[in-house]
């Protein structure tokens, strides 16, 4: 008989390299069955982009009954969609998108701005009613395209702007919307043109000759008292002064002295007083022997009629006395025609000229100032109030006048009194003459 069999058969032992390969086959198996979605190329995401781009080139003037808001929704949407794009993008955008990107910028932003309201009407902050302005009505479109362009200059490099059309043209055309009167598009335009300003370095000249044609023409142009963006000009001006070196180049004093000094003279001052006077003492604080330069225009186009401009200046020549604190010697140059200045505001008519004047010797750096030429000009001041206590109509006025009489009066009481004696001495002489001058008009009358 052959040898049995054996009741069960041995099976092969299995190694961990046949369990390995099992799994991957199980694996590979599954990811044949189900092929996972793959993600979307760079390339479709421009394209994509690009589709956009083209379809907000349509403009919507939101006046149009033709015009639907659907279309205007949905531009709205595709505007927002690039700016989550390039705010976004972690790498910089190369010409393929620059260049769409910016041409889109400059069909929507460069259009014709409306007529102005109340075209020669300065506007007036010391009033209650303000001015009635145009708001742009197309500013959900404007508003999302002034972010892309702030996006842009943010992300991309200097070069890459201006290969792309971000050029002079594009620089003049973005300085003329500043002329707009909608506060929301003026202040976009401030922001976005002093980040150009700090960008791009090589423009920096061109963008302040530009900037000075803008203020020459608004001075010598009678037409233009109602012009808009000074204001933001001129603070967009401030912080370019604050970085200029000292000694100030010559350019720069030409500037000071040929264009920000004459636009003290427009009626429409009061629109932008506060940012002309911070560029003002800016260029005195970096060079002070520009404090007599100040002096001497300011007085030469000080108003005549006009009483909310003579605060306002009044109010620079006492920020004027403040920065020359420093320098008493440079003070006493000018401390006479200032002085004079400042007594026939107090004995003005209009009651807030007259306190605003008076109020000037409460501040403690004039005082101090003073007291180096206070032999010069306290008879000036002495005969001013004088006239407020005997003849002004405001009896506010006559009770800050006599404050200050009493202050001036314990300050220096010698000279103070000396002064009233040369007042009376100076009235009775004039009274002396008039009775002469009667006299011989009597005489005149009598011979004929």
């Amino acid at each position: 008989m052959g040898a049995q069999k054996p009741y069960f058969t041995r099976r092969n032992s299995i190694t961990l390299r046949d369990l390995f390969n099992q799994d991957q086959k199980y694996h590979n198996a599954i990811v044949g069955a189900t092929k996972l979605p793959q993600p979307p190329s760079v390339d479709s995401e421009v394209d994509e982009l690009l589709q956009i781009i083209s379809k907000c080139n349509r403009l919507f003037t939101f006046a149009d009954p033709a015009e639907c808001t659907k279309d205007q929704e949905e531009k709205q949407q595709n505007l927002s969609q690039i700016l989550t794009f390039i705010s976004s993008s972690k790498q910089s955008l190369d010409s393929q998108l620059l260049n769409p990107l910016i041409s889109l910028i400059s069909t929507n932003i460069f259009q014709p701005l409306p007529v102005p309201t109340n075209q020669y009407l300065p506007f007036d902050p010391l009033e209650d009613d303000l001015p009635v302005m145009t708001l742009l009505p197309s500013w959900p479109h404007l508003e999302i395209i002034y972010d892309i362009l702030s996006s842009l200059i943010s992300n991309t490099s200097t070069k890459a702007l201006k290969r792309n059309q971000l050029n002079q043209t594009f620089l003049s055309n973005l300085l003329l919307r500043f002329q707009s009167e909608d506060p929301r598009e003026r202040v976009k335009l401030k922001t976005i043109y002093h980040m150009l300003y700090t960008k791009f370095t090589h423009e920096r000249s061109f963008m302040r000759k530009t900037m000075n044609n803008v203020f020459l023409n608004f001075v010598v142009e009678p037409t233009n008292e109602r012009y808009f963006g000074i204001s933001e000009l001129l603070e967009i001006y401030g912080s370019i002064i604050n970085g200029f070196a000292v000694p100030l180049k010559e350019e720069h004093k030409v500037f000071f002295k040929r264009v920000l000094i004459p636009l003290h003279k427009p009626k429409g001052l009061v629109a932008y007083h506060r940012q002309l006077c911070y560029c003002v003492m800016e260029f005195v604080k970096k060079e002070i022997q520009l404090s007599e330069v100040v002096l001497e225009e300011v007085l030469r186009f000080w108003p005549l009629t006009n009483c909310q401009k003579e605060v306002l200046l009044i109010g620079e020549l006492e920020e004027l006395v403040e920065v020359l604190e420093p320098v008493p010697t440079q003070f006493e140059k000018m401390a006479v025609p200032l002085c004079s200045r400042i007594t026939r505001c107090l004995t003005s008519c209009n009651s807030q000229v007259a306190e605003r004047a008076l109020y000037i010797w409460n501040n403690e750096k004039f005082i101090k100032l003073t007291s180096n030429v206070i032999n010069e000009i306290l008879p000036l001041v002495v005969a001013g109030m004088e006239s407020n206590l005997n003849l002004h109509w405001s009896k506010s006025v006559q009770q800050v006048t006599t404050i200050v009489k009493t202050m001036l009066e314990g300050m220096y009481p010698d000279l103070y009194s000396k002064c009233i004696q040369q007042l009376r001495l100076q009235e009775v002489q004039l009274q002396k003459e008039e009775t002469k001058r009667r006299l011989r008009w009597k005489q005149l009358e009598m011979a004929t």
